[in-house]
């Protein structure tokens, strides 16, 4: 009997999954644990095995298929098999108090079926569930050309290309020669009206370049909807704090070579700040704290996350126990971490954990910013550049190496008093970082 092939669900904030290739073709054989597909999910790419072996029967969508979890996408089985030409229905929600009916009530065709019941509900394919939600289509007003009347992409399609203007945006159309298709609606279900045709033919006279567009989706999506859930929910406070950086340069030159030699990475100043920031947070327990809920977590372990800039997102992989690494460990860490974000190859387990976040935009032309937490952490350390500037020292003017750090806490479970000790004390462990190597 042919086997289903499931859209995995691999996190627990995952809805959907873009597949990004089929690494089998339909007739190829699948033995257990071969590689079927590769898919895009809210925080990384991953390719997802086969459960079962036989025959590679059906593959119901194509690369860049944005696909529910629990989907049904393919099916394993025995050569020359029957399978549906459609993927089974994946239910709604609303839909799960009916998981307990039968097989054969389920199969009843649909005059038979109480007035009112569950399955008075659309039928359609997940294609056409997503057309029809893309274009603000009612599906209970398109008519189904499918078994039980279940709609199709096409009957939307058709649906959506029926009645779409006015009887005077046709009339004006047919006069200025406008082709209605190319016209977007700005009416109820996107009918084309008055307005939509005298300025599409307007813009037709100054022909403009198109912008380019691009959907919102796969980890730009995540990030989008994870900052915007941070900005709404966390009352965010920055203080910033300015680092003579003359010592640290002086460490980093002095320790460079030796820890090239024992690692093959260099060191950078990324490392050096972890270091003192995860020395420092052993003594401010509450900035390495977690607000879940309505509780403070008071962390036993300082864990580091990296902020690490990849293509059309952003990943925060964890460095752990960072407070016990010395700097050729943080280095070696922080090195490999960045390569595998960079390579999509980072596992679950080293995107999560982290108590508290670093992130540096010293490689840039950025003195400072106001960094966002990473929930459920409680705080975020923003580095800016290093730049030299002319500051007193001893009633003198000398110029130093500065470096800008900005500190966002949630209000909500940190004080500004607390905050501002973290930041003082990082501040002197920067100035005289000689401290760490004891």
């Amino acid at each position: 009997m042919a086997k289903e092939v499931f859209m995995p669900k691999l996190s627990s904030t995952m809805e959907v999954g873009t597949l990004l290739q089929w690494l089998k073709e339909e007739g190829d054989p699948v033995e257990i644990g071969e590689p079927l597909f590769e898919i895009m999910t809210d925080k990384i790419n991953i390719e997802v095995e086969s459960y079962e072996e036989g025959v590679f029967l059906k593959k119901y969508y194509q690369v860049d298929d944005e696909i529910p979890v629990n989907a049904v996408i393919g099916y394993v089985g025995e050569e020359n098999e029957e399978v549906p030409d459609e993927p089974p229905e994946l239910a709604d929600e609303e839909e799960s108090s009916d998981a307990g009916e039968s097989a054969e009530e389920a199969e009843q065709p649909a005059a038979e079926q109480p007035e009112g019941s569950a399955t008075d509900k659309v039928r359609a394919t997940p294609a056409a569930r997503r057309v029809a939600r893309e274009n603000n289509i009612e599906l209970s007003s398109v008519s189904g050309s499918g078994p039980k009347s279940r709609v199709h992409e096409q009957d939307v399609v058709e649906a959506i290309n029926t009645n779409r203007a006015t009887p005077l945006a046709e009339k004006i159309a047919a006069d200025k020669g406008v082709d209605l298709s190319q016209v977007q609606g700005s009416g109820a279900r996107g009918k084309i009206e008055k307005a939509d045709v005298t300025g599409y033919a307007a813009a037709q006279t100054e022909p403009t370049e198109e912008p380019e567009r691009v959907k919102l989706k796969g980890l730009r999506k995540a990030v989008a909807d994870k900052m915007l859930e941070s900005t709404q929910s966390i009352p965010h406070v920055t203080l910033t704090s300015e680092i003579d950086m003359s010592q640290v340069i002086d460490v980093r030159k002095s320790l460079l070579p030796v820890i090239e030699k024992q690692t093959g990475y260099r060191l950078s100043y990324t490392e050096i700040i972890i270091k003192a920031t995860a020395h420092v947070l052993g003594n401010h327990p509450k900035v390495n704290a977690s607000l879940v809920g309505d509780e403070i977590v008071m962390n036993k372990d300082v864990n580091i996350g990296l902020a690490v800039a990849v293509e059309n997102g952003l990943i925060v992989p964890s460095i752990p126990d960072a407070d016990k690494k010395g700097l050729a460990e943080l280095t070696e860490a922080s090195k490999t971490l960045g390569l595998k974000a960079r390579d999509g190859k980072l596992s679950p387990a080293e995107m999560s954990g982290s108590t508290f976040s670093i992130s540096n935009l010293g490689m840039y032309a950025v003195d400072g910013f106001t960094p966002i937490i990473n929930p459920p952490e409680t705080a975020i350390l923003g580095v800016g550049r290093i730049v030299e500037k002319p500051v007193v020292v001893d009633g003198s003017v000398e110029v130093r190496p500065m470096m800008v750090l900005s500190l966002s806490f949630d209000h909500r479970a940190i004080d500004g008093a607390p905050a501002a000790a973290f930041l003082t004390e990082l501040k002197d462990r920067l100035e005289n970082p000689y401290g760490l190597l004891v």
